[in-house]
């Protein structure tokens, strides 16, 4: 049996399908981050906030392209999705990422925001409408303006050491002295 054999390419999808490709997308993606918020909320809750702060993000890129998508192809969205598409990234399973510290969801965070921003730019250049144009641009514009994550990240790891991990801002003193 082949799996998968019969996947699209990119430059042979409608621009309806980049559409639901993009939608499916963002779910997927907010869907991620929250998973990343919930198993980060005990020890990390700074983080956690950060990680449902995004996915609230996508969750508005994905209303703006539903709002597209009603106005451009009506109300039914066709089911697509990244597996479906040669050579589209691939996002980890979730259930994989139990185990991963801190430091490296923060990685797999910035991974996926400069994969939907190549992705938004490749889907702008490859429309003809506009509109469409536009929105996918704004969203590239977007996904490479989430680097301000990296230094939230930095402030509240900061504000983590100094009020969870008091012991650290002795240890220059500890180790100057020894």
């Amino acid at each position: 049996m082949r799996f998968f054999s019969q996947r699209r390419h990119f430059k042979d999808l409608s621009e309806q399908e980049v559409l639901a490709l993009a939608i499916a997308s963002e779910e997927d993606d907010a869907q991620i981050y929250r998973t990343y918020a919930e198993h980060l909320r005990a020890e990390f809750p700074d983080s956690a906030a950060i990680f449902e702060g995004m996915a609230a993000e996508e969750d508005a890129h994905r209303q703006r392209l539903i709002e597209m998508h009603r106005r451009r192809f009506g109300e039914t969205i066709p089911l697509i999705r990244r597996e479906h598409v040669a050579g589209f990234y691939a996002r980890r399973p979730v259930w994989l990422m139990k185990n991963l510290s801190l430091e490296r969801i923060r990685s797999e965070a910035h991974a996926m925001e400069k994969e939907a921003e190549r992705f938004y730019l490749l889907a702008a250049q490859s429309t003809t409408d506009a509109g469409t144009r536009k929105l996918l641009g704004d969203l590239a514009a977007a996904e490479a303006g989430h680097q301000h994550w990296q230094v939230i990240w930095k402030q509240a790891w900061a504000v983590w050491q100094d009020a969870e991990r008091p012991f650290l801002k002795t240890l220059p003193c500890v180790i100057s002295q020894g």
